[in-house]
């Protein structure tokens, strides 16, 4: 998937895609976790907050079934 960069300080980049719903998340720290039945509007949300860091703790972890798909490794 492809992802776009993002400013904050906590998301480095973030990708989407309509048709399976996967929401793509890059971390600061070089994590990359997929979060699952994320909708266009929620996902829409996410891209105008204010943070991005707080959107994610109160919006999409709690909500949504994730995994981690990628590691930092240095």
């Amino acid at each position: 998937m492809k992802r776009l960069p993002v400013d904050s300080s906590a998301v480095r980049s973030i990708g989407y895609d309509t048709k399976s719903l996967v929401l793509e998340i890059e971390y600061a720290n070089g994590s990359v976790y997929d979060y699952y039945g994320v909708s266009p509007e929620t996902y829409q949300e996410f891209c105008e907050a204010d943070s991005m860091g707080a959107f994610i703790n109160f919006r999409i972890k709690p909500n949504f079934q994730y995994r981690e798909v990628s590691r930092r490794t240095a």
